[in-house]
């Protein structure tokens, strides 16, 4: 479990690093995303990851770096739940990147408990999957927010970002080692 730790650090400071200089390079224009558009970047990341691993690429984006935006727009979905509704505001960059920290810091929390309970099967899972399965929670998501934010017995909004952002970063951990193509 510390190599998973460290290693989910390493993925995620890439993640943030990134996150910072596009912040101070845009400020946070991301501010003005609704939640279902925040679905639909994740959504576009995912389809193109998956459309790499199915065939030759005419743009060299790398999987790797759509799987960074798939953990940075799952971290910015957080902050806008908590933050309340999309606005056309502009955050200062030290509150945004408290609020950037603070929302990784709940993926993390829920990483290392699910990553106990489950015993790190997802070290034995294919790229491809953890692509299928962000879809998967992105659709589950639209489904939440057609019902306006509502579940009868299923885990919410903030849940499921949580599990894109980690299923985001253990693919990044599993390039880092090799394991899947970058």
């Amino acid at each position: 479990m510390q190599d998973t730790t460290v290693q989910y650090q390493q993925a995620t400071t890439r993640a943030k690093d990134i996150f910072l200089k596009k912040t101070k390079d845009y400020g946070t224009s991301w501010r003005v995303l609704r939640p279902i558009s925040i679905v639909d970047q994740i959504m576009i990341k995912a389809l193109r990851i998956r459309n790499i691993q199915a065939k030759t690429q005419l743009v060299t984006d790398s999987i790797e770096s759509e799987f960074i935006g798939i953990v940075n727009y799952g971290l910015i979905g957080l902050i806008q739940l908590a933050k309340g509704a999309a606005a056309i505001e502009e955050l200062p960059y030290d509150e945004a990147s408290l609020l950037y920290t603070h929302a990784l810091a709940q993926a993390e929390q829920t990483m290392r408990l699910k990553n106990h309970d489950y015993g790190e099967a997802w070290r034995d899972m294919s790229q491809e999957s953890f692509a299928d399965l962000i879809l998967v929670k992105l659709l589950r998501v639209k489904q939440i927010l057609a019902n306006d934010g509502k579940t009868l017995i299923s885990e919410g909004i903030d849940a499921n970002y949580i599990d894109i952002v980690n299923y985001a970063a253990f693919a990044l951990i599993l390039i880092a080692e090799g394991k899947h193509k970058a």
